[in-house]
Order: structure tokens, then sequence, then C-alpha cells
């Protein structure tokens, strides 16, 4: 049998196709986005209303925050940003779950003293605490199981003060499922009611680490970001992944079958804007991925930064497009023509500046096409306005 690619006009936004996502949001389409952080957050909030069937490839890797208390305790990967995207998924209607929302959004006080935070967590294990109280079983059963195995895990030295409850009901179930993340994901899923699908990109306790222009090497994603630490006074010239998180002892991680398939099923393959090295380039380290993404004929489309990102010192539109390519090409074959992972960039030019617009010279080489389209509002300026973005990227579906 022979294939057919067939081609349409795309309206943009297409407020018809729009228009009927938002009244079957069941039956909308996969859009697989691969990002970390809390960039994509609102995006997703809002998305929801549309398609019940977004996929997000979350990076495990971070190493700053709350999660590094985890990560260093527990030897574990990052589970912060992967309880963050379930949350902005949740259905936090009435129809959802909302105690149990409440709960897994709950972040104990900062200003308290650890025994008394460690009374208020004895209190949610035992079921006596009142936002345990006020969930229903068997979810209030399932919930407090993941949370006893944290409890009785947990180190005399552990402190408790601003620890997100969602957190640690995810590590207990990681201890209790033998360190893999994907069980305790699925039933965190199903308690909050996630409209979506939110998986980790690997399953690998691994660390994030780059070379730098000017020859120094650093380990940890905190260190990068710009965030935590000062940010980067020279450019980013490579970025590993450590089985160590103090020196790089190179690790290989790869990706999972049923990750795979995520991605070949996709209708939509988005490179979204956020943290460009250890949000979206991260995803696309392990083995594997640039092979999937290039099996799949859907359309990809890149979403840039707008202003400046602290991780991409000195780098021009065209450097970022370039930069992505060959990360994707590494893992899928360096002939690989651009347009198996990028087909699409996707802005709006009245804010970006001179050089964060690609040239009409690069994008006639890779056979990229620019849709420059209304994507910020005056309430959302410096930032994408959800209401215009998610229309936009619905529209090429």
């Amino acid at each position: 049998m022979n294939s057919i690619n067939v081609t349409r006009a795309i309206r943009m936004p297409d407020l018809l196709r729009v228009g009927r996502y938002s009244k079957a949001p069941e039956l909308g389409p996969h859009i697989l986005f691969f990002s970390g952080g809390s960039a994509l957050n609102q995006l997703s909030q809002k998305l929801k209303l549309y398609t019940h069937n977004s996929v997000h490839m979350v990076t495990p890797f971070d190493s700053g925050g709350s999660s590094a208390v985890l990560r260093k305790t527990f030897q574990m990967p990052s589970i912060g940003d992967l309880r963050s995207r379930l949350m902005a998924l949740a259905d936090d209607t009435l129809t959802g779950q909302p105690e149990v929302y409440q709960l897994f959004n709950h972040r104990l006080n900062k200003n308290t003293k650890n025994a008394e935070l460690l009374t208020q967590l004895d209190a949610m294990c035992a079921g006596k605490d009142d936002m345990i109280r006020a969930i229903p079983n068997p979810m209030r059963r399932l919930i407090r199981t993941q949370l006893g195995y944290f409890r009785e895990a947990m180190p005399t030295s552990f402190n408790l003060r601003a620890a997100s409850i969602g957190n640690l009901i995810l590590t207990g179930g990681y201890l209790n499922n033998h360190q893999h993340l994907d069980p305790i994901i699925f039933l965190f899923s199903k308690l909050v009611g996630v409209l979506g699908t939110v998986r980790a990109t690997v399953n690998d306790n691994l660390s994030l680490g780059a070379d730098l222009a000017d020859g120094t090497r650093i380990i940890g994603q905190h260190r990068l970001t710009g965030k935590e630490h000062k940010p980067l006074t020279s450019p980013i010239k490579k970025i590993f992944l450590s089985t160590d998180p103090q020196r790089l002892l190179s690790a290989k991680a790869k990706l999972r079958k049923k990750n795979r398939k995520l991605i070949t099923n996709a209708e939509l393959i988005c490179y979204p804007p956020g943290s460009f090295y250890t949000s979206l380039i991260a995803n696309l380290l392990p083995e594997g991925v640039g092979k999937a993404i290039a099996s799949n004929d859907c359309p990809k489309v890149y979403i840039p930064n707008l202003g400046q990102d602290p991780e991409q010192i000195g780098m021009t539109m065209d450097l970022s497009i370039r930069t992505l390519l060959d990360y994707l090409r590494v893992d899928a074959g360096l002939k690989l023509n651009a347009g198996r992972f990028i087909n699409f960039i996707l802005m709006d030019s009245r804010y970006q500046s001179p050089l964060n617009k690609p040239s009409s010279t690069l994008l006639n080489e890779l056979g990229i096409q620019l849709i420059d389209t209304r994507l910020v509002s005056k309430s959302s300026a410096p930032r994408y306005d959800p209401e215009l973005l998610i229309p936009a990227l619905l529209s090429l579906t």
C-alpha cells in the first residue's frame, strides 16, 4: 500500500477548530510538549479546557529548591516539576476532587518548628488531620499509605519546613514502588483527575551538567539556570548527564518504550518556551528521543523564548535553532533533513528583539516555515498569553 501525504491550508487562528475542541476536550488532540520547570504551567491550566489528551515529557534532573532535599536524602530523580505539572492539569472543578487537590497543593509552614511539623505529618499519616479526613475512602487510605512510606523512610534530621505534601506523597510512592516513578505518577494522576498525561522522560537518578565556552565545567541543573546561583558569564558549549552530582561520571539514559509510543503517536510535537538547556534540551538527551521524533510525520513547532534566557548567553535565534537540531540529530542521525524535527517557528515579532528573529537565509536553508502571529497581549507582556498561544497550537493539529 502506498502512503499519501495530505496537506491543508492553515488558518491562524482556526477558530472553528478551536471551538470544536472546546466543546469536546476529551476528544482533543494529542499535543506533546518537551518541558520542565514552571514555564508551561499557566498554559497547561488553560489547555485542559480544549484537550484532555496533551502529553508532557518532564525532565527529572532539577537539583534546586525542595526537590534538592528529597533527591539528596533518598537518591532519587526530581519530582517537584512533575508534581507541579500534574497539578496544573488537575481537574480543579467541583466535578473533580477538590479536597485531594487542596492537600496535594499544600505546603507546610516554613516558620514553624520542625517538631511541630512532624506532629502534623504524623496526624496526616494517622488520618487525623482535617485535610486528610475531608478525603473519602478509598482515596484517603491510598494517600495515607504513600505518606506513611515517606514517614517511615524519613531521617530524623529531615527538614519539613515549606515541604510540599504532594512531593512527600510522590516520594513515598516512589519508595513503595521499588524506585519507579511511573506507578505513583499514574496513581497521583487518578487521585487529582489529571486531564492529560505527564511522564518523566526517564526514571534515572541523574544530574545535569554543562561545559562552558571558557573551559569551566558545572554540575547541577540549579547552577545553570541563573535563579538560585548567579547567572552564567560564559556561553554553554555542551550539556550532559552524569551519575554523580559533584563530578562528571558520564551516563546514558534510554527512552522507555511507553514514552517512545507517546512521541510517535503525537499529533503535534512542541518545543515550548522555558529554560533552553535545562528544560528543553535536557529532555532530548536520552537515547531514542530524537529517533522517535524523526519517525513521527506530525507537525513539529518551536516556540522561542521571549526576552533573554540566562542559559542562552550570546545566542541568536539562528544559533538556537541550529543547537536544537544538533542535539536531535545526535540521536536520530546527522544527515537527517531538518524537516524531520522542526517544521514551524511560532513567534510574535512585535515582542522579539532583532537578535531573536530567525534569518530568512536559515529558514530557506532548513525548509522551516515562520508563523508570525499575535501571541502576546498587553496584559501578558512580556510573556506569551495562553489565550492566544493555545489557539495557535490547536490550529496546527
